[in-house]
């Protein structure tokens, strides 16, 4: 009987080139998600988090706050500071030694009294910064103080809020097509390191980059991390904390009006002066505590103080700001996560290992991305999440699918000629029983039986063709089963010829197993025999032909494979273990004359075999024979029946 393997062959080919059909999808669909901007949302929030994990903050910033907040407007009885009260401040500062005096209230139009007093104010002092603002099309922007145009004392306090209104980058520079304007906060920051001979030059390998101190400041460009299509407009750089530092002093208007300060929180330090009342809507989103409004609020004088504190920290103790990696190294990334996805979930797990696979997988990858970031490189987070995700599923889902197929495939070759065991057990095995489609070449020890009906030649002759293959159909119907139902495989029909093996496809490994393919196969022997006994009396009643059969059975070392084309193979067995057991069958055929209702087989074992029954089978010894083919004798043995009367051999008879 021919074993095709051509459909798992073809199959294997299929299944391999799905799976890396499938994986490449899975790359390009996300790839193409992460580059339009569709993954957005998730590589900043992931960012966020970990910018919350580890929060630059400064020990002791030089930096002190005045405030002005909802009280202090009660207080005033209005709603914004006089241009009077303002140079008061001013100049209360100047004599508390103050290096740098920053003030985030707009001042483009005077608020009278004392608008004069304020611009001598300005005039006199040039650690004094103000602020002015481009704004776009839905803010409306403002001028600087009239006095101070054209100076070194404005900053543009411009910010660049996400889609989701978060601020997560900063300021250097901006071009307005005429001049290039610095802002509010490095206004600030650089004067305040005049005193340490810091100044903004060009990095020495990139004179594009800006230097301050011994650290580069690489411009944030529009792709950088997980931003698609950012405005990257001027010189903007990533913004390394959550919230300003807790250790920047601050005093309300009130507070540093009476007096009640400490000196030392003002001399040779930043002052900024801003507003936090809610009414003047001078606040902005920053990335603390995303989802808690309330958290995230951040007023404007105290992110220009963050700013600036991390300008200083840049400057002075060489903290980088964060890099992203490459584009090209992003999606390689990607890439990888897609592969590894695709590997590892190749392997057939149960349900609940696969799970934790894949959330092990998980914990790696953002070990990795939390890693690298504490170390100030960005890596993106869960577009390769979604890739390593869906090409796991995916492949999984596939290759249950394909084993579902492959497993029906082989249980239905397999099946019809093996018992539901040795199926069962070839396809546990069926990653090492195959190999390109087809069983791979192996070594084994294996019981070989070849049983021939006696004269079939003649008694065809007197059967019209259709009457003998109804008989010759209804005699191997009753006797395949006999194998598989012993645990042997059947591999081929010769004509009436059945030829088949016991401890194959699946190489034994221990001499107990091949002990009992042995009893197996001559259990099946005499299984035959009583079968034959059956369809004997069933066909003499129906007036068809009774027939005799001989059985040979021989136990020794094979090589099992197939042979043939991919379209067409064979499973099949060969060796001299093969050729004796045929030779058993046939010795001596002339000379045997059946019991048709009694005793029909004839069946003839090696020592080989012999030695492995123990005393469950009575056996006569017919003596060392030279078969044809064979140079040596071999003891041949007949099987009468099952031993039932504790005889372990008889005399030749």
């Amino acid at each position: 009987m021919m074993l095709d393997f051509s459909n798992l062959f073809s199959l294997k080919i299929k299944k391999n080139a799905v799976h890396s059909l499938i994986l490449i999808l899975v790359f390009l669909s996300v790839l193409f998600l992460y580059k339009s901007g569709n993954l957005e949302s998730l590589e900043l929030h992931a960012y966020d988090q970990l910018v919350q994990r580890y929060p630059a903050e400064s020990t002791n910033p030089p930096i002190t706050v005045i405030t002005v907040t909802e009280d202090d407007f009660r207080h005033l009885k209005r709603w914004s500071i006089s241009d009077e009260l303002l140079a008061d401040i001013l100049t209360q500062l100047v004599e508390y030694k103050a290096r740098v005096i920053g003030i985030d209230i707009y001042r483009d139009f005077p608020v009278p009294p004392g608008h004069k007093k304020l611009e001598r104010v300005f005039t006199h002092n040039q650690n004094i910064v103000v602020p002015m603002k481009f704004g776009d099309e839905t803010l409306r922007g403002f001028d600087p103080p009239t006095v101070l145009r054209n100076t070194e004392q404005i900053g543009l306090s411009d910010i660049f809020p996400d889609r989701d209104e978060i601020v997560r980058r900063g300021l250097l520079f901006l071009d307005d097509g005429q001049t290039i304007l610095y802002s509010f906060p490095l206004r600030i920051a650089l004067l305040y390191l005049q005193q340490q001979g810091i100044t903004p030059q060009p990095d020495a390998n990139n004179s594009s980059h800006i230097r301050l101190g011994s650290t580069t400041i690489k411009p944030f460009q529009p792709n950088d991390g997980g931003y698609v299509d950012a405005d990257a407009g001027g010189y903007q750089f990533l913004l390394d904390f959550c919230k300003p530092p807790k250790t920047i002093p601050r005093y309300d208007l009130r507070q540093f009006r009476s007096g009640n300060v400490q000196i030392e929180d003002f001399k040779d330090k930043i002052v900024l002066i801003g507003t936090v009342a809610a009414s003047h809507k001078d606040n902005v989103l920053t990335l603390c505590g995303r989802g808690k409004e309330t958290e995230q609020r951040v007023s404007g004088v105290l992110l220009h103080a963050a700013i600036t504190d991390q300008l200083l920290r840049i400057a002075q103790n060489g903290q980088a700001p964060l890099e992203p990696v490459t584009d090209s190294q992003e999606v390689m990334w990607i890439l990888l996560w897609t592969l590894l996805g695709g590997i590892i979930s190749q392997r057939q797990l149960p349900i609940l290992p696969l799970l934790l696979v894949w959330a092990g997988g998980l914990l790696v990858l953002f070990a990795v991305t939390d890693r690298l970031f504490s170390n100030g490189t960005w890596l993106i987070s869960s577009t390769p999440a979604i890739a390593w995700l869906l090409s796991s599923i995916l492949t999984t889902v596939y290759k249950a699918t394909q084993e579902k197929r492959e497993r029906s495939q082989l249980m239905s070759l397999f099946s019809k000629h093996v018992a539901p065991e040795i199926a069962e057990e070839i396809w546990q095995q069926h990653e090492h029983f195959f190999s390109e489609g087809r069983p791979r070449p192996q070594k084994t020890t294996a019981t070989v039986m070849f049983t021939d009906l006696q004269h079939f030649t003649a008694l065809s002759e007197k059967l019209e063709p259709e009457e003998l293959y109804d008989w010759l159909n209804e005699y191997l119907t009753a006797m395949t089963p006999l194998v598989s139902s012993h645990g042997g495989v059947v591999i081929r029909f010769i004509g009436d010829a059945i030829f088949s093996g016991f401890g194959i496809p699946v190489p034994r490994k221990s001499e107990s197993e091949i002990q009992q393919d042995a009893i197996n196969a001559v259990r099946c022997a005499v299984a035959m025999n009583e079968k034959l006994i059956q369809l004997n009396k069933k066909w003499n009643q129906q007036g068809l032909p009774v027939v005799g059969m001989r059985i040979g059975l021989y136990t020794g070392s094979l090589a099992t494979g197939s042979i043939g084309d991919r379209n067409r193979l064979e499973y099949t067995i060969h060796g001299d273990t093969v050729n004796t057991a045929a030779r058993l069958e046939a010795f001596d055929k002339s000379q045997f004359t059946p019991d048709f209702f009694n005793h029909p087989c004839r069946i003839f074992i090696g020592r080989e075999t012999h030695q492995y029954l123990g005393e469950q089978f009575l056996v006569e010894m017919i003596g060392n024979i030279e078969l044809r083919g064979k140079k040596q004798t071999v003891a041949i043995y007949r099987v009468i029946e099952e031993n039932k009367a504790g005889i372990t051999e008889i005399e030749n008879r």
